[in-house]
């Protein structure tokens, strides 16, 4: 049975309101997959956290191939410069079949316009690049 990430983080808390904060507003989390050896690959990704959920879109690569071996995944957040006020997140990733481009996906192009622009992409260049949606499913916050 999968527990919804909402119950995994308790908003009525002031520390799970300032961890859901975070989550709708940073632009960056990193995300930890590990390749068949065991090692582990940490990444910056863009993402969008829709109150249960994470969606990533990603070029095709290592850690695409890494998440088709093995789903179990770690997000972190960045902490702030005295290395606190950290949120990490253990999750099970999916490689999606049917979730729409990213430039067909409002929030997520309301959240990276300027971003996208900043590095010569529209959204729709961004998103053949990115092409590979990945949607990742709490299963523990921590921090």
């Amino acid at each position: 049975m999968r527990v919804p990430a909402r119950k995994l983080l308790d908003t009525t808390t002031p520390r799970g309101k300032h961890v859901l904060s975070r989550l709708k507003r940073e632009i960056v989390v990193w995300l930890a997959t590990t390749n068949p050896n065991g090692r582990p690959l940490v990444v910056p990704v863009w993402f969008l956290f829709d109150g249960g959920t994470f969606l990533i879109y990603s070029v095709p690569g290592q850690k695409v191939r890494n998440i088709g071996r093995n789903p179990l995944v770690a997000l972190q957040l960045n902490s702030n410069p005295e290395g606190g006020d950290v949120v990490r997140v253990a999750g099970k990733a999916q490689l999606l079949k049917r979730q729409p481009p990213a430039y067909k996906v409002p929030a997520y192009i309301r959240k990276y316009r300027s971003l996208i622009k900043s590095y010569g992409w529209t959204p729709e260049s961004f998103s053949a690049d990115y092409r590979i949606p990945i949607r990742v499913r709490p299963t523990k916050f921590q921090g």
